[in-house]
């Protein structure tokens, strides 16, 4: 049951970030198509902020399906959010662009992006939450990581196909109709989400919570629990902890998988092609790492790498970032692995503990909604923040000093409120 769950977990992980990922590496392509423009900067821009507004809506989908999923089950809200992320992404390879239909064709897309990020606002602590309460306690580091390392892995699927699709194509064929194709395959890859989970249980520790509590509602002990409001009156503290905590990762998740290849090829000056392969090899060794700092934060502590990580980040930014704008493929590349390297090593504790620092309750809830509070603050607008620095100061690695300012903000955050240790905790 532990590897069903595991995979169940994975797969809808690497769905809902395929999903986000075909976004970001179609940033060129689909800002010609829904926000033409005489400048391709601001299209990006406009494209960039349509990418942050499906993180806006995050938090609210994570309080929805948080607490619905603290109420009736992990199992049975994951599937509707599996499915619903398959139907919006499959929708987006249907719309008409804005040639065909004018401003509707950016609304429509939006209005997709908002589908999409409600229902990942559910998915994504979700499919966590479930995986780390059916893991073993001394494994749920590697558990956590490599059902995140899925989240990395679409960049390298989602980027090898693109780039297939637009060798063996002409440009023109690719702009009008072969970008559709990875984005109709959506459904039917949730469908097969869907039939993995089917086979899987709900947690012990979700079963057990739930006979504790009837049994003392039945005596009178207790009134029914309500998630979001035992969310914000208990948790309140570690809330305001994974905020800053998984914001600092999504930043620099969004950085490499959303930002990466248009930066690459707008600043760094390589072709589409080019920075869709050193991204791909980029994911691909941070889905391999991940899972290695999940196990290294299993035997030393959650707290000694979201530590060392930040201090890595803050150190390791501006040499990557400046190898990355460097216009050599060899060195662009040995720029994202060195910020694969200080981002996976942060990753290390801080996936693993946005779920272990709540108790079984109000998991959920409070995971789903600081989670995506902290990715729709951070992560959300990497791209356009980056995009934005580049224009404004015209230095290529510019980005950079932000990415420092945050991971400083970030560790002097844990160390004033004292973010616990949490290797070990009961589920």
């Amino acid at each position: 049951m532990q590897k069903r769950v595991l995979a169940g977990g994975s797969v809808g992980q690497f769905i809902e970030f395929y999903d986000f990922a075909l976004y970001g590496l179609s940033a060129v392509v689909l800002s010609t198509l829904f926000f033409p423009s005489d400048n391709q900067l601001a299209g990006l821009l406009a494209l960039f902020a349509t990418f942050g507004v499906a993180f806006l809506i995050r938090p609210l989908g994570g309080l929805f399906f948080g607490a619905l999923g603290d109420r009736i089950g992990r199992r049975a809200v994951l599937v509707i959010t599996l499915l619903t992320i398959g139907v919006a992404t499959t929708a987006i390879g249907l719309l008409p662009t804005y040639e065909v239909i004018g401003p509707l064709a950016p609304i429509l897309l939006v209005l997709m992006r908002l589908l999409q990020g409600f229902s990942a606002g559910g998915e994504s602590a979700g499919a966590p939450s479930f995986v780390f309460e059916h893991a073993p306690v001394h494994r749920r580091g590697l558990f956590i990581n490599i059902t995140l390392a899925a989240t990395a892995l679409p960049s390298v699927v989602a980027a090898f196909f693109i780039l297939v699709l637009s060798t063996s194509m002409s440009d023109e064929s690719f702009t009008s109709w072969g970008w559709r194709i990875p984005f109709l395959i959506a459904l039917p890859l949730a469908l097969v989400g869907l039939w993995i989970r089917a086979k899987t249980e709900e947690s012990p520790a979700f079963k057990e919570m739930m006979e504790e509590q009837e049994e003392k509602i039945e005596a009178d002990v207790i009134e029914k629990h309500t998630p979001v409001r035992d969310a914000f009156r208990e948790n309140w503290l570690q809330m305001i902890q994974v905020v800053f905590v998984m914001g600092l990762t999504a930043m620099g998740f969004y950085f490499l998988s959303g930002y990466f290849v248009s930066y690459v090829s707008t600043t760094g000056g390589l072709s589409r092609d080019q920075s869709l392969m050193l991204n791909g090899a980029a994911m691909l060794a941070y889905t391999i790492l991940l899972p290695l700092t999940g196990m290294i934060g299993d035997r030393v502590g959650r707290r000694p790498m979201m530590i060392g990580g930040a201090i890595a980040i803050a150190v390791l930014a501006l040499p990557a970032f400046w190898l990355v704008t460097s216009g050599s493929v060899g060195l662009a590349l040995l720029g994202q692995l060195i910020f694969v390297i200080a981002i996976c090593t942060y990753g290390g504790g801080c996936y693993t503990f946005f779920i272990e620092v709540f108790d079984t309750k109000s998991r959920f809830t409070s995971a789903a909604f600081s989670y995506n509070l902290g990715y729709a603050v951070l992560g959300g607008t990497a791209p356009f923040v980056g995009t934005a620095l580049v224009n404004a100061t015209n230095v290529p690695f510019s980005p950079a000093f932000y990415v420092i300012a945050i991971a400083i903000m970030t560790l002097l955050a844990m160390l004033i409120t004292k973010v616990p240790e949490t290797r070990g905790r009961r589920a």
